[in-house]
């Protein structure tokens, strides 16, 4: 499942993963323990200040680093987010595009760590880390 869901998600109008398919999320790199999303601006992801709101970049984190996960997974190996943190740095400006690069910091037994970092017009906007459970 891991590998056929890894190869459907990597394609343009995929339809494997609804929320990619809603927010726009398209699949720059996903290789084992890294991935690469990327996030192109849409006013609809705006908040009523008018800047992308932060939830949609705790979700591109929350994503890329589950993605870097997925990628590292042997087959019939499947994970949860247990813990996510993040810290937002700076706004992101309407208009601009989102790119979110993630890698397994440590597999162990059954607790995977993560981290991850947002960037927009090449400065860091986010920073997150996130505990995975193995779930097998």
């Amino acid at each position: 499942m891991p590998q056929a869901y890894l190869d459907a998600v990597r394609q343009p109008g995929q339809t494997v993963n609804n929320l990619f398919a809603f927010l726009g999320i398209v699949v720059d790199t996903i290789e084992p323990d890294r991935a690469v999303l990327r996030l192109p601006f849409k006013p609809e992801l705006t908040q009523g200040a008018g800047m992308v709101a932060g939830g949609v970049l705790g979700t591109l984190l929350d994503e890329t680093m589950a993605h870097a996960v997925l990628g590292g997974n042997r087959p019939g190996e499947r994970t949860t987010t247990v813990d996510l943190s993040v810290s937002f740095l700076r706004t992101v400006k309407p208009g601009s595009d989102l790119n979110c690069e993630a890698r397994v910091v440590k597999r162990g037994g059954r607790v995977l760590f993560v981290e991850a970092s947002a960037s927009s017009d090449g400065r860091e906007v986010a920073r997150g880390t996130a505990s995975f459970l193995l779930l097998t």
